[in-house]
């Protein structure tokens, strides 16, 4: 069975999704408005369920001060979703610059989620390239 990626850009408001199953082609999915971290992490348990995930990405930002302080949160967030396959961290620095710069004008101005799963995307993208995942 291949593998079925899901990324998941984790932030306080709005948590961005991206799905993989081909490692060259990734989806960025409809994004979670969080309420609360509950809420939050069952449907991100949904959207593991639904799209059948193998492994998940984690954005982090590597190498900085709050490395150590985003890892703890992410694995508490993940233990909350109950995922039992693979999670593995993928450095985010930039993601967000880059996801404005691909949705340019108007669009990028709006808050509704599309900028964090298209971080995610690029997240994911990153993740499959440094792995030579082909």
């Amino acid at each position: 069975m291949a593998n079925k990626y899901l990324a998941i850009d984790l932030g306080l408001k709005r948590i961005g999704l991206a799905y993989s199953a081909h490692k060259d082609i990734v989806t960025p999915l409809q994004s979670i408005i969080r309420k609360n971290r509950n809420q939050a992490s069952d449907e991100v348990k949904k959207s593991i369920k639904e799209w059948e995930i193998t492994t998940v990405i984690v954005g982090v930002p590597l190498g900085g001060s709050s490395e150590d302080e985003m890892k703890r949160r992410i694995a508490h967030f993940m233990n909350l979703v109950d995922f039992e396959g693979d999670v593995f961290y993928q450095d985010e620095a930039g993601s967000s610059k880059e996801a404005e710069a691909l949705i340019k004008g108007e669009m990028k101005h709006l808050r509704d989620g599309r900028i964090d799963s298209i971080s995610a995307m690029i997240i994911l993208q990153r993740y499959l390239y440094t792995n030579k995942i082909r």
